[in-house]
């Protein structure tokens, strides 16, 4: 394999055997390795790499296996919802803030981005942002009205979307606000979960905005949209009606069940690559209009500064960015020998077509191995093999899209909005790694 990993077939076909570790090709500095390594997972070699790298599992000798507790006796009963296991308590959205004005306001939770794995975020732990707490809707009166600039205005229950033909899709939905803390002129303690996690991904399944529009009949003097849910604070978003038309759904479904509440049940608005906030949740208005209605969620927040004082209005998609998730704080080193680096990439503007991770500040890269499937609009998972030889690192991970947009540095993203910012922030991440397997984020 040129260099690469060396194989060699056995003479009566009996399988692979895989040649010392230093024949796995390092492709770039501090010890990141060919991502080609996973390959051999699927040839039946894993036991080979665990004996070439270090990473073999502990040794078994031929002594019965303990017969556990669990194993003597019968195990619980069904129940009407599954839930996880106790011993997995510490994968939680959290920590919870506390609230402004006595159990009311706006807050968020935060998904546990360290701890999950693939690419979709469960239900439960998926992100929360709300602006005045989750309201308690009946869906059996709630309705969603379509109005202004259309032939005839229309109201939906949820009974009546039901009936329309669904369709699914998976897609990320990240709130501006994500990652702002790395703005700041000194590097902010924190985990993935705390700096990054106001992020999240699920498979929406609901009715095309499109169909609902065109029943409606629009009006050619539209050209935007103000979309408002039915929360305390009535949250109020305008869209460019050509976004409506292409991707937007009303989605009834999240990853198969009916929407949670904290995610915009009975009905939310699925805006693919753009703000979060622009996803309303509890949607119960859209009306067609000429021009931006310049409500408050889009003037005196989720507006872009930029460098000299200045804002760039209407930034809505969500730039290429990615995180590695392990290692990373409060995930540690436990003594050298080969990990696995892993993390989630995602762009607004369509596919990741590449992720590069370093484990020396920058000054080299090696491409990662991404996990199908690859989407768009959606969280890539990403994978690269790492000898850790024990000492000092620094990991950073820079995601590619299909548009040929390349992830920033923090140079390069200061540079241009200044240190004032606090929206769309999504320049690369540094890990550093201690001589103690320590974990923490710094500004390399």
């Amino acid at each position: 394999m040129s260099g690469c990993i060396m194989e060699t077939i056995c003479s009566r076909g009996r399988g692979l055997r895989l040649a010392k570790q230093h024949d796995i090709e390092q492709v770039a500095g501090n010890g990141l390795l060919d991502r080609r390594l996973f390959l051999l997972r699927s040839s039946g070699l894993v036991s080979a790499v665990g004996a070439a790298t270090g990473l073999a599992a502990t040794s078994a000798r031929a002594e019965p296996l303990t017969v556990a507790e669990w194993t003597k006796t019968p195990g619980s009963w069904f129940t009407p919802y599954g839930m996880p296991s106790h011993f997995e308590a510490k994968v939680a959205r959290g920590a919870i803030p506390a609230s402004p004005y006595g159990g009311f306001g706006p807050g968020s939770v935060r998904a546990p981005l360290q701890f999950l794995d693939g690419m979709i975020t469960p239900n439960g732990l998926h992100f929360e942002r709300s602006h005045n707490g989750v309201p308690d809707i009946d869906p059996e009166q709630h309705k969603l009205l379509i109005h202004g600039l259309v032939r005839q205005p229309l109201t939906f229950t949820r009974e009546a979307l039901l009936r329309y033909p669904m369709t699914s899709r998976i897609s990320f939905v990240e709130c501006a606000g994500n990652s702002g803390a790395l703005y700041g002129a000194n590097a902010a303690e924190g985990t993935a979960q705390s700096l990054h996690g106001l992020l999240s991904c699920a498979e929406w399944t609901g009715v095309p905005l499109s169909t609902l529009l065109d029943d409606a009949g629009i009006d050619p003097a539209a050209k935007w949209l103000v979309a408002e849910g039915a929360d305390a604070a009535s949250m109020s978003r305008s869209i460019p009606l050509a976004k409506a038309m292409d991707d937007a759904m009303v989605a009834l479904f999240q990853n198969g069940e009916a929407v949670r509440p904290s995610n915009g049940y009975p009905m939310r608005l699925l805006v693919p690559g753009w703000q979060g906030n622009m996803n309303v949740k509890w949607l119960h208005r859209i009306k067609l209009v000429r021009e931006p209605v310049m409500a408050k969620d889009e003037t005196s927040r989720y507006s872009l500064l930029l460098k000299g004082g200045k804002a760039a209005m209407f930034k809505f998609q969500m730039d290429a960015k990615s995180v590695i998730t392990k290692p990373s704080p409060g995930i540690g080193m436990r003594g050298p020998g080969l990990y696995e680096i892993s993390g989630l990439a995602w762009s607004g503007n369509g596919k990741i077509a590449k992720v590069e991770v370093s484990a020396d500040g920058g000054k080299s890269w090696a491409p990662a191995a991404l996990s199908e499937p690859v989407l768009s609009k959606a969280l890539t998972r990403f994978r690269i093999p790492w000898r850790w030889n024990g000492g000092p690192a620094v990991l950073q991970s820079r995601a590619i899209d299909d548009t040929g947009y390349v992830q920033p540095t923090r140079e390069q993203q200061i540079a241009a909005r200044g240190s004032r910012a606090q929206y769309h922030c999504n320049l690369i991440t540094s890990w550093q790694v201690a001589e103690s397997g320590e974990v923490k984020h710094v500004y390399a």
